[in-house]
């Protein structure tokens, strides 16, 4: 209890799966919360959730692909709370199947990277002006981006995360503003779950196949929010640049 006392959190894709576990998660560590996404309806029940465990937390619908959003979200946040102190960026989409580099659509590619890689990097651009001494952002990047097992739009985004990763962590080492990733293997939210075995490519799937084992069991959304903490903790101060694979050793 109270590893996150004091702080100021701010989640995106806070509404389900590892942000609204996230979200639940940090608020029970004494974090302040602010979780964001696109549907409104969802976030608030998360919110009315965290609220009911006597935790404190603000809403706000926010499209991370909007080139205004980012900016807009981490103003109100410094307007009502006064501070940044982490950023979990986890607002991430997937295409249907496992579109590969030869395969991939255009308007996969448009519509994902809007949001998993511009909205994540317009995200850290906002809330890391704002930060100061000992603040935490904390990527959820993919093994996919890791090991290139996945839709090659979607690899292409997380991976770019990872990259990112590295790079903001170099630019603020100096300031004492981390910033480290986790690329989580298969997890168990609604997203995933939505989809459908005969969407998937069969020629993608078959090359993960021979490259990781997909019968290791699954994160749960739990699993994943357990790291996010104890990366956006002073637990982990002494971190910075660090991309860690949470998949049960599936991609060993």
């Amino acid at each position: 209890m109270d590893r996150l006392k004091d702080k100021v959190a701010i989640i995106t894709g806070g509404n389900s799966g590892v942000g609204a576990a996230t979200a639940k998660l940090f608020a029970k560590e004494g974090a302040t919360i602010i979780i964001t996404a696109r549907r409104k309806a969802a976030l608030e029940q998360v919110a009315k959730e965290i609220e009911e465990a006597d935790g404190t937390v603000l809403a706000i619908s926010t499209d991370i692909s909007k080139p205004e959003d980012p900016e807009k979200l981490m103003e109100t946040v410094i307007e009502r709370f006064g501070k940044i102190d982490i950023l979990v960026n986890n607002a991430g989409i997937l295409e249907e199947g496992l579109k590969p580099i030869d395969r991939f659509t255009d308007e996969d590619l448009d519509r994902i990277v809007d949001t998993n890689q511009k909205g994540t990097m317009r995200c850290m651009r906002a809330a890391s002006k704002r930060m100061k001494s000992g603040a935490s952002i904390v990527n959820v990047a993919s093994v996919a981006g890791y090991e290139g097992c996945g839709g090659a739009v979607y690899v292409s985004t997380k991976a770019a995360i990872i990259g990112l990763t590295k790079h903001t962590a170099l630019r603020f080492q100096s300031e004492n503003i981390r910033c480290n990733a986790v690329c989580p293997g298969t997890i168990v939210t609604p997203m995933t779950s939505s989809l459908k075995p005969d969407d998937l490519d069969q020629d993608m799937f078959t090359a993960m196949s021979t490259h990781s084992n997909l019968r290791t069991q699954p994160c749960m959304a739990e699993d994943v929010a357990n790291i996010l903490l104890f990366l956006a903790s002073d637990e982990s101060r002494a971190m910075t640049g660090q991309i860690m694979v949470t998949d049960f050793g599936a991609s060993l």
